[in-house]
């Protein structure tokens, strides 16, 4: 008899629960594998973690931190690490879990792993932050490292981040670990191309969707909710190729012009005062106006859980790409399905940084680093393999590119899990 695990009791549109129904969706596409499928409904680890630092007013501060390693049948765990005051458990294992399926579906050589601190690093001080970072990265320690457990930057962290982690990790093993985190600086071992690649991967397996419904971008109106790494980049790459980005949405608010935003203007000032800065630009609307707004491409790149049913009722958008991990619920995947909308899922849409992130490692190890172009040439061609196969079982099968994306990515994992046998 088979239980699931008792620290987390998901809801239906919970990120873990979300996770779960997606891989409940996918069971009638494994054959004799689906034996094995409850091995994919638990995490295989889930460390939680006392963070406390000694504050810059010389109070004591206790922050909770997770790592969660969730299937390691194809190799080491990969996952990033977020900073961020609404970090759970069950978020994290959810995320944990969706990277399992993300390394699977572009058949690199990892598992799924994820970790956090339910921290605001807006309210922390650079040298509280540094305190943070390395105490945690000393508390995980037991579990990561270059052979099994790489992590990388996330929401609220970056290259400085994983610099202190490395740094961290070398101290207490005796030796520089540059492959114990990746996401890294230049100069410390990290890869040409590594901060765009997610928005890139986003762009490309855009590009490609859109050339299969007929959409041309030259013109094309787009959407874009979150703008980091992931939105800015992949806005400024469809811009490039002749598309207008009509909306956008960060934590600041949401600003709308219909002739299309001035991303040469628009992406240096939401650096410091988001996106609303821009006053000029275009016009300032409730948030809730962004789902609403006239387009044929919805670029979700912020947080989990943000296309619910009822916005995917009102989105005009003919193709909507996850940029975010698990941006769209259940529900709302049915209801887009029904009207025709078609869905580049997560997992293969913005797996771009962690391909990067295998380049990085690959090189840590070798010692060789190539240059931006080789870079992202090889993510190119790896994002078009993973995605056409991918198209290709959707066709067969009459299903969606999600469900397709799962079927491919747990063929994989439940295959090495059943040729790898239980031990003992």
């Amino acid at each position: 008899m088979s239980e699931q695990l008792s620290f987390v009791s998901p809801t239906a549109n919970s990120p873990w629960g979300t996770y779960l129904s997606q891989v409940d969706r996918v069971v009638p596409y494994l054959g004799p594998l689906a034996r094995w499928v409850e091995t994919l409904k638990r995490p295989k680890r889930a460390l939680i973690v006392d963070v406390p630092i000694e504050m810059d007013d010389g109070s004591i501060a206790h922050f909770e931190g997770y790592r969660v390693q969730h299937n390691m049948s194809r190799g080491p765990g990969k996952g990033g690490i977020r900073f961020h005051p609404d970090v759970t458990l069950e978020e994290v294992m959810a995320l944990s879990a969706w990277m399992t399926i993300k390394t699977a579906a572009v058949n690199l050589p990892y598992g799924g792993a994820k970790g956090g601190i339910r921290v605001d690093p807006k309210k922390l001080s650079p040298q509280e932050l540094e305190k943070v970072t390395r105490r945690y990265t000393s508390e995980i320690g037991i579990i990561i490292g270059p052979h099994t457990d790489i992590p990388a930057p996330d929401v609220n962290t970056n290259a400085q981040i994983m610099a202190w982690m490395m740094d961290t990790y070398s101290m207490n093993v005796g030796g520089t670990a540059t492959g114990v985190v990746t996401g890294k600086p230049l100069h410390l071992g990290g890869s040409l191309g590594r901060v765009k690649a997610t928005g890139r991967g986003v762009f490309v397996t855009g590009r490609e969707a859109a050339r299969r419904l007929g959409i041309n971008l030259r013109g094309a109106r787009i959407a874009v909710q979150g703008f980091g790494n992931v939105g800015s980049v992949a806005a400024e790459l469809f811009a490039e190729a002749g598309a207008k980005i009509v909306a956008v949405q960060d934590h600041t608010g949401t600003i709308v012009n219909t002739n299309g935003l001035d991303l040469a203007k628009l992406v240096p000032i939401s650096r410091t005062d988001g996106v609303v800065g821009f006053k000029a630009g275009g016009d300032i609307v409730p948030n809730e106006d962004f789902w609403n707004t006239p387009c044929d491409i919805l670029i979700p790149a912020a947080l989990e859980g943000q296309l619910t049913a009822e916005r995917a009722q009102k989105t005009t958008a003919k193709l909507v790409l996850e940029g975010a991990n698990g941006p769209t619920v259940p529900q709302a995947d049915d209801i887009l399905a029904e009207r025709g909308v078609l869905v580049v899922p997560d997992v293969i849409c913005n797996a771009g940084g962690v391909t990067v992130s295998y380049f990085e490692w690959v090189q840590d190890f070798s010692s060789f680093f190539w240059d931006e172009d080789e870079i992202n040439v090889r993510l190119d061609r790896i994002m078009m393999n993973a995605l056409n196969q991918i198209w290709d079982t959707a066709d067969k099968h009459k299903i969606t590119l999600r469900t397709a994306t799962y079927a491919v990515a747990c063929e994989r994992i439940l295959m090495a899990r059943q040729e790898r046998g239980l031990y003992p």
